[in-house]
């Protein structure tokens, strides 16, 4: 039986149906955590594109290699 918008016995069953349905939520974690390493990822170039960074980045890497 289908219940009509204002019948207040359907409330209890949508509570029951929106409480255990959980689809879409590992979508939705992954497009969060995609979004954090896409920020992640321009912090990143930001940082390394600075020329005193980059500098002391490659200082860095020319020691580590002259040993």
């Amino acid at each position: 039986m289908l219940a009509r918008p204002g019948d207040a016995s359907a409330l209890p069953s949508l509570l029951q149906r929106l409480a255990t349905k959980e689809e879409g939520m590992a979508t939705a974690e992954y497009a969060i955590g995609t979004l954090a390493a896409a920020a992640f990822a321009g912090l990143l170039l930001a940082l390394m594109r600075s020329g005193s960074l980059s500098g002391a980045l490659q200082s860095i890497i020319e020691s580590a290699l002259s040993v």
